[in-house]
């Protein structure tokens, strides 16, 4: 079984100025992110929803880098929260050029047996929280306005979604259904902006090494199993989706608009058919 390595790799400044959003950011994938954006240049508001150390050393981590950041509570299912957290936003950075809308959760159930609330809880996080926060920012450009010594988009929108946004998901319908809603609506808002030189995409994840899966991959039994749903034969990294954010963000991918970057080494390839099905 391999090894994590978590340790942020030196990237060029390319955010050198600006100033990015990462909800969700206290541990995993948004931790990655969040670190990979101060290293690219980038100030960073760091978004949790309960704990507030985890997010505080994420905070102190980018401060390190010489970046400013500041850790802010909010959770994004609530729209009065969200609200809060852009005026926090503002109040600290002066304004944001870049979201990543990260923050997800999973509570599963056998389809008979889910409960309208298990149901509730995941499409308000993880649909609607991404509705809030895409719709906050957008509003947030368009009031900003240009400011091409920044970057050369009116602003930057990268939401985190997920293979299962097309693998159906047996047991977890309420997660595949919220995913497969974040795909729609990143493309509709994608086609809607476009001309205003705003740039919405979406990063789908894979099997990725995060303690919200560690029984998926912390025994060597375990990780077996998992390898035989991935042509790459092995789990992802978080800072694997951090470089595909940190490049979606930049000017390098201004051409860029309306697409998932499917981040999974294979998984959604069909790996059944590797040997003729």
């Amino acid at each position: 079984m391999q090894s994590a390595d978590l340790a942020v790799r030196p990237v060029a400044p390319v955010l050198l100025g600006q100033r990015a959003l990462v909800t969700g950011a206290s541990s995993g994938i948004g931790r990655a992110i969040a670190l990979a954006l101060g290293a690219a240049g980038a100030d960073v508001v760091v978004n949790y929803a309960s704990q507030a150390g985890p997010a505080e050393a994420v905070a102190t981590e980018l401060r390190d880098l010489g970046r400013q950041a500041v850790a802010v509570r909010a959770d994004v299912g609530r729209e009065a929260d969200v609200l809060a957290l852009f005026e926090a936003a503002r109040a600290h950075l002066g304004g944001l050029d870049i979201l990543v809308a990260n923050a997800g959760l999973q509570q599963d159930a056998p389809f008979h047996e889910m409960s309208l609330a298990q149901w509730q809880r995941v499409i308000d996080v993880n649909l609607t929280g991404q509705f809030l926060c895409c719709r906050e920012a957008v509003r947030e450009f368009r009031r900003r306005g240009l400011e091409p010594a920044r970057s050369r988009a009116l602003g930057k929108i990268v939401c985190v979604s997920s293979v299962h946004e097309v693998i159906p998901w047996a047991g977890h319908v309420n997660y595949a259904a919220s995913k497969g809603g974040v795909m729609l609506m990143m493309k509709s808002i994608a086609q809607e902006y476009a001309r205003e030189g705003i740039r919405v995409n979406s990063v789908a994840p894979g099997a990725i090494r995060t303690p919200i899966n560690r029984e998926a991959w912390d025994t060597p039994e375990a990780y077996a199993r998992l390898l035989t749903l991935i042509p790459a034969r092995r789990i992802g990294e978080p800072e694997d989706l951090a470089r595909a954010v940190t490049w979606l963000v930049s000017d390098e991918a201004d051409y860029v608009t309306g697409t998932t970057l499917v981040v999974d080494g294979g998984m959604t390839l069909y790996p059944g058919f590797e040997a003729g099905g």
